[in-house]
């Protein structure tokens, strides 16, 4: 399953291809044809010569089985020359591949990676200068609304991940957990990892807080809820066993407390908190 903030930001396209479209014509500003289905093609985009190309991700959207505009999706975390020397070959060989407009659609988290993306890029022949689409942190809006959350989960990945240490924070993050409950368990599971991943530490302390209080309210409703229930079960018994164990006195060795706080086993855990109880030393809680 993907996990960096690369493949997670590219398979958000891939799960929902229409979300390309809602970028160009949402935070964007720009206008898209009308089309009745959106769909990935190849991401391969060389033609009969040595260098091979090969974008992120192509979404087509397509109008009475024919091509109305094809969308070139990269996502860019990082300053890199060469990638920007081969988007205008991107977009000029799947122009010529599927004969229909051709647009080239950024993501860039961070504001000075999407400044530097969004230069204009002169090609060289008189007129000929590519001028990126870039949805930076500055053009994805601040979803609070939770229904809105839920009906577009990965506009609020895509705000969370922008606004996650923002004013709005609390909002954000309650949207953010509001639109998870409504996606596959595995989905929502990814888009969690990512978020949490990508936002300064004490946000994402923040945010696993609320993901854990909402879990509580939706237990037997949402696998994606129990996981982080019993997460937040396992790490309240880990503490009981270190609060038990420190009232007795009993020094813990650091490379016992790691076994203790990364356990996720909860028989395993309530056995360790009776054992402590009685324990006189730290090999007590394991014999």
């Amino acid at each position: 399953m993907p996990s960096s903030l690369h493949e997670v930001l590219v398979e958000m396209f891939r799960v929902r291809p229409a979300l390309a479209a809602e970028m160009l014509s949402g935070p964007l500003e720009l206008e898209v044809p009308d089309f009745q289905r959106a769909r990935l093609s190849a991401g391969e985009l060389n033609q009969v010569a040595p260098t091979e190309y090969r974008a992120d991700l192509v979404v087509t959207l397509d109008r009475a089985e024919r091509h109305v505009l094809a969308v070139v999706v990269e996502v860019q975390l990082g300053v890199d020359g060469r990638k920007r020397r081969s988007w205008p070959a991107y977009v000029a060989t799947l122009h010529a591949r599927l004969g229909c407009q051709v647009a080239l659609l950024v993501v860039a988290p961070s504001p000075s990676v999407a400044a530097w993306c969004a230069e204009p890029i002169p090609v060289g022949h008189p007129g000929f200068v590519l001028t990126p689409s870039v949805l930076g942190p500055s053009r994805v809006p601040v979803v609070t609304d939770q229904e809105a959350a839920r009906q577009h989960p990965e506009l609020a990945v895509l705000s969370t991940i922008a606004h996650g240490s923002g004013p709005k924070q609390e909002q954000v993050f309650a949207a953010f957990a509001a639109g998870l409950i409504t996606i596959d368990e595995d989905l929502g599971n990814m888009y969690a990892d990512v978020v949490l991943a990508a936002l300064p530490t004490a946000a994402g302390r923040r945010l696993k807080e609320i993901l854990m209080s909402l879990a509580k309210t939706y237990e037997y409703q949402s696998d994606f809820a129990r996981r982080y229930y019993s997460q937040g079960k396992a790490q309240g018994e880990a503490a009981a066993v270190l609060a038990v164990l420190a009232a007795r006195g009993i020094d813990v060795p650091d490379k016992v407390r790691e076994t203790i706080t990364t356990c996720t086993d909860l028989d395993q855990l309530e056995s360790w908190v009776r054992r402590a109880a009685t324990a006189t030393t730290v090999d007590d809680l394991f014999s």
